[in-house]
């Protein structure tokens, strides 16, 4: 089963500079403050910051639709024409993110929390 978009991280280069950016546009301080990751909740969405996510291949930000079965839902989408961008991995706690491109190369992110 699909939640919809609870997650949406942005790629950053200066991730001191974006969390005062950040936090002045969402008018709080992370709930989550880490050198490798900076997390934001807002009303039910997690808005975060990764520092490494342009060596990682990030062109922009990526939403993240959350899933109950992200192995299932990931075979569905390359079933239907979807091409692979990042394999399944867990960032920690469980929780397991995956991305695929559509036919216009748009990424599309996956996330299963534990």
């Amino acid at each position: 089963m699909n939640h919809g978009v609870k997650t949406l991280i942005f790629p950053v280069d200066d991730l001191a500079q974006a969390k005062t950016l950040y936090s002045k546009l969402l008018g709080m301080e992370p709930a989550f403050d880490t050198p490798y990751y900076v997390g934001y909740q807002v009303d039910g969405q997690d808005i975060g910051l990764d520092p490494n996510g342009h060596r990682n291949g990030m062109t922009g930000p990526i939403a993240y639709l959350q899933v109950d079965d992200i192995q299932a839902t990931l075979r569905s989408l390359l079933d239907a024409g979807a091409q692979p961008a990042q394999e399944v991995r867990d960032v920690g706690g469980g929780r397991l993110i995956a991305t695929v491109k559509d036919a216009d190369g748009n990424v599309v992110g996956l996330l299963q929390d534990a």
